[in-house]
């Protein structure tokens, strides 16, 4: 069933835009499809330096982008996108034929939002792409992030499991409760929140936690995850939010 879907923007309703990257066609006009057939304008490219021009030219709402493709690989384009200007906050859903743990987080690292492996169900990436656009984007408003108060970018606010999460007001209700986090503690928290389900790995969290800094280790990843727990957790023992992935790292439990 053609189901239309349209977000309205001030008074202006629009289509969501897609942009599949696939260089196996069959693959690529078989996603564009079944898209298609949920109501999104689908756009197909089969080349890495050719779907780099689009995202620096077009703006979209997802883009579904495959690992390996020509020219520029996928790892590459979302590192690209991701710097760039005029789509850097779009969702991205990774497709990927090699099933290796390392590989997914290499994905996420490089600033994918999902993945999926090889051979796929159509109706588990249809459902994929639908969560992803549902997710609160900044730009669907015309509006850059707005500065917190130390300077940092701040995305929008989040709901999920019951936790909500407001970073231009650096507030964290749980269960209608207000819950007081130092900063470290307050990123940890919306960045695995607002990927709710996405696998970190330690070296990931270290990276856009820490920012660098050369006197931490992994360890400290451990530590504030556990700091963490014990200030969100009912039963920190127990985890219903912060998830351990042994062998890989953490995440927020799934949606």
């Amino acid at each position: 069933m053609n189901v239309s879907q349209e977000w309205t923007i001030g008074e202006k309703k629009v289509t969501p835009r897609v942009l599949v990257v696939e260089d196996e066609p069959h693959i690529r006009e078989l996603v564009c499809l079944h898209l298609g057939l949920e109501g999104y304008a689908c756009d197909g490219v089969g080349d890495g330096q050719d779907a780099l021009k689009r995202t620096e030219s077009e703006r979209f709402d997802l883009l579904v982008l495959d690992v390996m493709i020509p020219s520029l690989d996928g790892l590459s384009l979302c590192r690209a996108v991701r710097g760039g200007r005029t789509n850097h906050d779009v969702p991205i859903l990774m497709l990927t034929a090699r099933r290796e743990e390392s590989d997914k987080v290499l994905g996420l690292e490089s600033g994918a939002d999902d993945y999926l492996t090889k051979p796929f169900g159509v109706r588990e990436l249809v459902a994929r792409a639908r969560a992803l656009l549902r997710r609160p984007r900044v730009a669907a408003t015309a509006a850059r992030p707005v500065n917190g108060a130390n300077g940092d970018e701040v995305g929008p606010p989040i709901r999920v499991h019951g936790v909500e999460i407001d970073p231009a007001r650096r507030r964290v209700r749980i269960e209608g409760r207000d819950v007081d986090l130092t900063d470290q503690e307050f990123r940890l928290l919306y960045l695995l929140a607002s990927h709710a389900g996405i696998v970190f790995s330690r070296e990931a969290l270290l990276s856009r936690i820490w920012r660098g800094d050369t006197f931490v280790t992994v360890r400290s990843v451990d530590t504030l995850v556990k700091r963490l727990r014990r200030r969100v957790e009912n039963d920190p023992a127990r985890p219903r939010f912060l998830l351990t992935v042994w062998g890989v790292g953490y995440k927020f439990a799934d949606v």
